[in-house]
């Protein structure tokens, strides 16, 4: 497995305004509370069942793999990277993703997004 240090990571801040190939890999609550529009949704626990629902993503480039503050996504992106993929974290997770204003949308019907 990649030691923390040498795991490919990137800030949000610095990801592309449209377009991201996203990866959220956290919990159904936490993903109906808030996520990015377009973004895949695979809790991290099934995410070795489900790897193949990435091939809705763009190839040509690296999967950005979110959580809600990145220990999740870290641990997605350190097997999808050993698993052939490539793979990169959001530092910071949705946390980050929400203070830098970021596009966010609910599936709670009425209620403004949020990250829990």
């Amino acid at each position: 497995m990649v030691s923390p240090a040498e795991l490919p990571t990137a800030e949000v801040r610095d990801l592309p305004k449209d377009g991201v190939p996203l990866l959220d890999v956290r919990e159904d609550d936490e993903w109906a509370a808030g996520h990015a529009p377009g973004a895949v949704h695979i809790p991290l626990g099934e995410l070795p069942a489900r790897v193949d629902e990435l091939s809705e993503l763009p190839d040509d480039q690296p999967v950005y793999v979110i959580c809600r503050s990145g220990g999740r996504s870290a641990r997605a992106t350190a097997w999808l990277n050993a698993s052939g993929w490539d793979a990169v974290n959001v530092a910071g997770g949705m946390g980050a993703w929400a203070r830098e204003s970021r596009p966010m949308v609910s599936e709670n019907a009425g209620a403004e997004p949020e990250v829990i």
